[in-house]
């Protein structure tokens, strides 16, 4: 009879500790906050966005990327329907986008919560696991409180984002005991801080744009969405599928532009036809450049991109220099917003690096280096985009190292 412990009772600790548990086994879930989930009630806006149909690999980015396809394959995504199939959650599915049926986070954790309880895994919260060892093919789990041993560890401790939900980075330091070779940790999917005079000006404004990242004036990446312009820059999901490249390039010195398309409905004409397009409409309105700027952008908007153009908001669109056309034109597609910085941890949605994934057998989530050690979730150097992308990451790695300790 193997005794098998998981600690963390995050998202891909709680599936790990379902699908691991069988009649001839012992399954202990250590968990240092006084519940479990507590994380997975703040995902999705409080919704809990836990799938994505579209599994491109674009979606997911690794330090090790050719390895990524041999952990997100249609084999491997069957398992995560199947497994919320038999938990009988209902989708809401909206654009590719899964939701529970209820709109509600709280569904999906007390799901995973009441399912690890039916399956008879013996819970054990306000459990800090302060140490880790291996001695004579045995695990040595040390707390304040107690010290278990245990024949096989899965370690679903979390990254380092949202700190104040336990995710302490713990984990890292013990996979690093092991022997494990961790890649650099950034915080991953946040918003990102410019030195922009205007920012008050801007401050809560939402708007559909299109984002293209320029790391030393080369293009990185693009991004369509809603973007919500803040009093330290820019956030939103758009946003946040860019920060982790501009976090490694800020760490790495190299200059981070954002130029923003405020009309992005228009992306697929060429330059020249904006000024057609500006003097059709102000000679239908017969209305000065802000006012008609204004019927299809935010007027703080409006006002910002005038000021920067050096443009009389006053003044006819048909009555600016050529000159001026132009860097209005330019302003109101490529307006350049120099990044300084992104948020931090305590913001970050999730983190990037990890436990590398050559170091891992991805299709157990054993540990290359420790037998019987297995590493789930955050922990991995494996991250993906907004929506319901890494929740994806934390229930499948859950699942195989589940299914793998129980020898299924």
């Amino acid at each position: 009879m193997d005794k098998i412990v998981i600690i963390g009772g995050g998202a891909s600790g709680l599936v790990s500790s379902i699908i691991s548990k069988n009649k001839n086994n012992e399954v202990i879930l250590l968990e240092r906050n006084k519940d479990c989930g507590k994380k997975l009630l703040i995902t999705g806006n409080g919704r809990c966005n836990y799938f994505n149909s579209n599994q491109d690999l674009s979606n997911y980015y690794s330090n090790d990327n050719n390895l990524i396809k041999e952990f997100i394959n249609t084999k491997n995504i069957y398992k995560v329907l199947k497994f919320f199939d038999e938990l009988e959650i209902t989708p809401k599915i909206k654009d590719n986008l899964y939701y529970p049926f209820s709109n509600q986070a709280v569904t999906i954790k007390n799901a995973l919560v009441e399912e690890v309880k039916r399956s008879g895994v013996i819970i054990k919260n306000n459990f800090l696991v302060e140490d880790i060892k291996k001695e004579n093919n045995k695990f040595i789990i040390k707390s304040d409180k107690e010290t278990i041993t245990c024949d096989k560890v899965i370690i679903s401790t979390g990254s380092y984002s949202y700190p104040k939900t336990g995710s302490t980075g713990m984990g890292y330091k013990f996979l690093e005991k092991f022997g494990h070779k961790i890649e650099k940790v950034y915080p991953n999917l946040m918003g990102v801080k410019s030195d922009a005079k205007y920012l008050k000006e801007w401050t809560g404004v939402r708007s559909e744009v299109k984002l293209s990242l320029y790391e030393n004036n080369k293009l990185l990446k693009e991004e369509y969405g809603e973007a919500q312009f803040t009093k330290y820059g820019i956030s939103g999901i758009c946003t946040f599928n860019l920060s982790g490249l501009i976090v490694k390039g800020l760490d790495n010195k190299k200059q981070e532009i954002i130029k923003i398309n405020f009309i992005p409905f228009l992306d697929y004409i060429e330059k020249e036809e904006y000024i057609e397009w500006l003097i059709y409409k102000t000679k239908k309105l017969d209305l000065s450049i802000s006012k008609v700027l204004e019927r299809i952008l935010n007027y703080k908007l409006v006002n910002i991109i005038l000021k920067e153009s050096n443009i009389d908001s006053n003044k006819l669109f048909t009555e600016l220099s050529k000159e001026k056309q132009n860097t209005l034109i330019n302003n109101l597609i490529e307006f350049p917003l120099n990044i300084i910085d992104t948020n931090s941890f305590e913001e970050a949605q999730t983190c990037s690096g990890g436990v590398s994934l050559k170091e891992v057998n991805l299709e157990t989530m054993e540990s290359q280096i420790v037998s019987n050690l297995y590493i789930t979730g955050e922990l991995l150097d494996i991250v993906g985009l907004c929506g319901g992308y890494n929740l994806t990451i934390a229930w499948l790695s859950g699942i195989l190292a589940g299914r793998s300790v129980n020898n299924d």
